[in-house]
């Protein structure tokens, strides 16, 4: 049975239009669909609005949406850190897909790392821009790293590791988290055989010994 709501009485056509009533009802389940379409776009942007207060994304600037690989031979770091977090792409990005602009990624943080063997590559159809650095004696030096990731592998250890604390109370890398979410930090990490799927790096210094840049037909 319809609802008052849902049914204009006679009263309110206008007379000699007995459409008007039609209309009128068609106008009001427009504004119903636009209001629930709105809901889902109104909780997004009130979550990232929360992750942003609390320092939660790893990266502060729009990312181009164009996944890159990192390898190392090794990683050897102390003040280590790790939660959940969002990253967004410019508005309009051709690269959004159906993401809606958004990547959920896993931020990696920490204090000071030492790289062997760095490989950074991405690939722009067809070929490939790589960067290649500390493969001699000199290694990749970082402080305050953070790499926001979909994809992470190797051989790892890790000294007075502490699991499952609120991202909001990490104390290692000097980053934090939003209050709630899931977290861990320990004072050293070391990786071998690294392999990362990056979408974001930033770091306070970054030290690239014997870089070399060059475009590929392989990736890393």
């Amino acid at each position: 049975m319809a609802s008052s709501s849902d049914v204009t009485s006679s009263a309110d056509r206008t007379p000699g239009n007995p459409e008007s009533g039609s209309e009128e009802r068609r106008g009001r389940v427009r504004m119903r669909r636009a209001a629930v379409m709105a809901v889902p776009a109104t909780l997004v942007a009130a979550g990232l609005a929360v992750l942003t207060a609390h320092g939660a994304l790893g990266v502060q600037f729009a990312i181009s949406g164009m996944p890159f690989t990192v390898t190392a031979t090794d990683l050897t770091g102390t003040g280590f850190e790790q939660f959940g977090s969002l990253d967004n792409m410019a508005e309009g990005s051709p690269n959004a897909g159906d993401t809606g602009g958004q990547v959920l990624v896993v931020t990696s943080a920490i204090k000071n790392a030492t790289l062997t063997k760095l490989c950074q590559s991405v690939d722009l159809g067809g070929t490939n821009l790589k960067i290649q650095a500390g493969s001699g004696s000199q290694k990749v030096q970082a402080t305050d790293l953070t790499t926001d990731s979909t994809e992470l592998s190797g051989n790892a250890s890790f000294d007075n590791i502490e699991i499952g604390n609120d991202a909001s109370t990490l104390t290692k890398a000097g980053v934090k988290g939003p209050i709630g979410v899931f977290s861990q930090q320990a004072d050293t990490v070391h990786i071998a055989n690294l392999r990362q799927v990056n979408y974001a790096t930033t770091a306070g210094v970054f030290k690239l010994p014997g870089l070399k840049l060059s475009f590929s037909s392989s990736g890393c």
